[in-house]
């Protein structure tokens, strides 16, 4: 896909799954959206009140659908809700084979209906890659959106039999060639129907690796850290984009892009409108996409859940002390799996320069204070727009249900 394609390697998701998809779905950062929850867990439950990309295609015709993991319908125990009134049946998607989350035993939907009640993991890759191609071959006729939220590698890793032991790289490396072969018979797919030319396909990682699975996570190196934490190992991410005759084939681009960016970017794409009365905090980087756009002086806003941790801006990256207080309100417990070095306990304001420093190891701040000043005046742009912790910033869209 890279070599017909284009690469980001400065392309952001968020630190974990569920704000990973709310970010995707909606445009906006997940201290942003509307939840029908307390807020307490970063797993969101998306308020139906959002409004997602199957939302603003459907009025142009196109079909939706989604296959794979979901994760917006936040965990039952949070809200008296059941686990299917925030389903994507309900938010944009005409067919939906989904997953709630990637525990074990956790059944598969169809719709609002049990499909599979105790699912057989190392079936999921082969399974959900099945329903997207069907659902190609049924509506390849018209315009179609199709999301595919592959459960792995998300642990607990399975490869089916056809693949294990395939790897140098132990179940991990399985289950990533696994990955691979079908995603191989996707485009496959697509060319053989005469597609290619008049299909975008974006491939990305919801989040950087999980430490606490060792051997099972993979790893980000040579950026810091991993999985829920703001350091760049736990949310840059690998990301490709593939439309030939659109996409220039064989091109990386380093500038800070990130998932929030594919909301407006598909509504610009398709001839979507935006909702008017939402702040979207993605940008339309289809002319990135096209080759057209060479240059995007961002700032990107970096949460670790509630919490407000860094911002980054072409090469800078700013990272904000943090207190007792706020070390408090965020709870130890998801963070306990990462080396001390990379937990969010810093002392002091906090600048790396990532085009020369990737790994984020030595502090610049004091060589560079008007880049300091800059960087700490968009964080306060964050707080009062956005929020953070508990304060609900003037465009955020979050409310907080009390159970």
């Amino acid at each position: 896909m890279a070599a017909e394609g284009m690469k980001f390697t400065s392309f952001y998701a968020q630190t974990v799954c569920g704000p990973s998809r709310a970010s995707l779905m909606t445009g906006s950062y997940p201290m942003r959206n509307e939840r029908e929850d307390d807020g307490r867990i970063p797993h969101p439950a998306l308020s139906l009140n959002e409004v997602t990309i199957a939302e603003i295609l459907k009025p142009l015709g196109y079909a939706t659908a989604i296959a794979g993991k979901w994760d917006l319908q936040g965990r039952s125990k949070q809200q008296n809700m059941s686990p299917t009134e925030l389903s994507p049946c309900h938010q944009g998607f005409d067919e939906c084979l989904w997953l709630p989350n990637t525990a074990t035993g956790k059944p598969i939907y169809q719709g609002d209906q049990i499909k599979i009640t105790k699912p057989v993991r190392s079936t999921f890759t082969k399974m959900f890659t099945d329903r997207a191609i069907s659902f190609i071959e049924k509506h390849k006729d018209q315009p179609f959106f199709f999301y595919l939220a592959q459960p792995m590698p998300h642990t607990v890793l399975e490869a089916s039999e056809q693949f294990l032991g395939k790897s140098k790289a132990g179940l991990y490396g399985d289950v990533i060639e696994e990955l691979d072969f079908h995603t191989g018979r996707l485009l496959d797919k697509v060319k053989e129907l005469g597609l290619d030319d008049n299909t975008y396909i974006i491939y990305y990682s919801d989040n950087g690796p999980w430490w606490i699975k060792r051997e099972h996570a993979g790893h980000a190196e040579p950026l810091r850290s991993a999985k829920t934490s703001t350091y760049d190992g736990g949310l840059r991410v690998p990301f490709i984009i593939r439309a030939p005759g659109k996409v220039p084939a064989g091109k990386t681009s380093d500038l800070v892009a990130a998932s929030i960016d594919l909301f407006p970017t598909i509504a610009k794409l398709a001839g979507a409108k935006l909702p008017k009365d939402k702040v979207i905090d993605g940008l339309d980087i289809s002319d990135v996409f096209h080759g057209k756009q060479k240059t995007l002086d961002r700032p990107f806003f970096f949460y670790q859940h509630q919490a407000l941790r860094a911002v980054r801006q072409g090469d800078w990256k700013l990272h904000i002390p943090h207190s007792e207080l706020d070390r408090t309100k965020e709870g130890k417990s998801w963070l306990n799996h990462l080396p001390v070095k990379d937990r969010p306990y810093i002392e002091e304001i906090t600048l790396y320069n990532l085009k020369n420093d990737i790994s984020e190891t030595t502090n610049v701040a004091k060589q560079n204070p008007q880049i300091v000043q800059k960087l700490l005046k968009q964080i306060e742009y964050a707080k009062k727009d956005i929020g953070y912790h508990d304060v609900i910033g003037e465009n955020s869209r979050r409310k907080v249900v009390k159970n």
